[in-house]
């Protein structure tokens, strides 16, 4: 298991870096772009259509990246006033409903994917890019993000990963007052 869990660790961070590169490839031919049309008073035509499709499969990419680093927005106002067994069980239903999420989204978007290899589609621009090439972003970016939900799903069962990476229960207001050093006597607490 540790091997899967370095595996999808590994492939979790080189799908961010690709992310971060395809977003300064953006920017790069964003710049480009505004040179030579307002410099060189020329046209553009296949800069919007790479910056589009770049910054989608950036998107799509990145996430298993943000999942391995828990970049995502979470809200845990809930798990921070659960029990132990209840937090468990809540991150439990949290991740096998995401994974299942995930896995249907890979399916579907891989057969979208197929469907625009095997008819040979193009964008109707005048790039004329084939398509299954930015739509290969999805179910990749997907599948990954499966494998990565799988992951965090084994860490929660063999109790390597704290349900929500939350470590002992804590009120949010002990937890916010004893990450400031702050000494604040609290009613009833030295009875």
């Amino acid at each position: 298991m540790n091997f899967f869990n370095r595996l999808i660790t590994l492939l979790s961070q080189a799908c961010g870096i690709f992310a971060a590169v395809l977003i300064a490839a953006a920017v790069v031919i964003v710049c480009q772009m505004v040179f030579i049309r307002y410099v060189l008073n020329d046209n553009t035509i296949w800069q919007t259509d790479f910056v589009t499709y770049s910054l989608i499969a950036a998107t799509f990419i990145g996430a298993p990246y943000v999942l391995l680093t828990k970049g995502h927005v979470n809200v845990d106002v809930l798990p921070m006033y659960l029990g132990d067994r209840m937090r468990y069980w809540l991150a439990l239903c949290a991740i096998a409903v995401s994974l299942g999420f995930c896995l249907l989204m890979t399916v579907l978007t891989f057969q979208f994917w197929h469907e625009a290899f095997e008819g040979s589609w193009v964008s109707d621009t005048m790039w004329r890019a084939r398509l299954w090439i930015p739509y290969s972003a999805m179910p990749v970016g997907l599948g990954i993000l499966t494998l990565q939900y799988v992951a965090d799903l084994l860490n929660l069962l063999a109790g390597r990963e704290p349900p929500f990476g939350i470590e002992v229960k804590e009120h949010a207001v002990d937890a916010s007052l004893a990450d400031s050093g702050t000494d604040v006597n609290i009613p009833g607490a030295g009875i």
